[in-house]
């Protein structure tokens, strides 16, 4: 295992790329008291790791995060699911890996996973992330999917807070939620907030309101304290301009910067987690299914992943790794570097 962790550190995407890796330095390996014996065919790497209870493996990650990454009074951490595109078994493209992410988004730190056997049981996955996780003290923010009394419940009893995206899957609240931000509809949009990136334009506005008018309507939501509205615009060269109204649920006190706050950052898992596993550590490519070799090879990523981004210095992703390939030294850095509370 460590050798495979060390080898998807420097960038291998597969078994052949991890026996390559332990082969192109076997002596630093042999000098730390690994491959006494010589380095094993791929087929026994891929044999070792697909048989290691993938449940135990991502409850160990889990602990391990949670000793060493200490909440921060109000910190977000975004929970999200992602399908491991190429996972399916060849005889059953049905069978594709779904996973859910817990991510703490001012460190950019994966704290935990779990597997679910498709995206509509995220609801019920959910749930078993966080009795993995510690999430006291933060907000935990999570899709219109996780939008759900249960879930709202065991943050709170957890000790944490929630921000939940509000849709029609919850419609008696969703229409309440709206109707209460009627006025704010109707209104100049001032305060907008307005950018332009890569030939589109985008502008947001975010309201909140005391959630109190509807606590008694709604009882089933614990410490339900705050109801938000995001209005967003988006006109982009050659397409027909956007606008869309996004609602939202907390137990936090939130005023609108608190809720843009939340709301933006929770798209820190798309962009700084799942992008980055996609683009830079090709997990969508990898073609990996048979037993359990999908789901620890996701999560050796993911510790990999940590362990980069603690690394101090600046480069990118790509070139931490290519260096790690090429430099055991490098490598060592960041084996020892550890990983520090925000």
């Amino acid at each position: 295992m460590f050798v495979s962790l060390c080898g998807i550190i420097a960038g291998a995407q597969g078994w052949s790329d991890i026996r390559d890796y332990a082969e192109g330095h076997l002596e630093w390996f042999q000098k730390h008291g690994f491959l006494v014996d010589g380095v094993p065919a791929d087929d026994t790497i891929a044999r070792t790791l697909s048989r290691i209870d993938p449940e135990q493996f991502q409850f160990c990650f889990a602990n391990w995060m949670r000793d060493i990454q200490k909440n921060t009074s109000g910190e977000l951490i975004a929970i999200d699911g992602k399908t491991l595109r190429s996972s399916y078994h060849r005889d059953d493209r049905s069978a594709t890996i779904h996973m859910v992410n817990a991510f703490a988004c001012a460190n950019k730190l994966v704290l935990g996973q779990i597997k679910t056997a498709d995206k509509s049981n995220e609801i019920t996955a959910i749930p078993e992330l966080l009795d993995m996780l510690d999430v006291s003290g933060a907000l935990v923010s999570i899709d219109a999917m996780g939008c759900q009394t249960d879930i709202a419940e065991k943050i709170i009893d957890k000790g944490g807070g929630y921000l939940l995206a509000l849709k029609a899957n919850q419609s008696t609240l969703f229409e309440a939620v709206k109707r209460a931000f009627k006025a704010q509809r109707q209104q100049p949009m001032d305060g907008i907030i307005i950018e332009q990136n890569k030939g589109r334009i985008e502008a947001r506005i975010y309201y909140t309101q005391d959630a109190s008018a509807l606590t008694e309507q709604f009882p089933q939501w614990s410490q339900l304290r705050t109801l938000g509205m995001s209005i967003g615009f988006r006109a982009t060269k050659g397409k027909e301009s956007e606008l869309s109204y996004r609602y939202h649920i907390s137990s936090a006190n939130l005023n609108e910067q608190q809720l843009a706050n939340g709301v933006r950052h929770h798209w820190q898992i798309e962009n700084s987690l799942h992008w980055v596993l996609d683009v830079s550590m090709n997990e969508d490519n990898c073609q990996i299914y048979q037993d359990n070799g999908a789901e620890n090879l996701a999560v050796l990523r993911q510790l990999a992943l940590n362990m980069l981004r603690q690394e101090p210095s600046k480069l990118s992703i790509p070139k931490k790794q290519k260096k790690a390939w090429m430099k055991t030294e490098y490598l060592e850095a960041i084996l020892t570097a550890g990983i520090t509370a925000g």
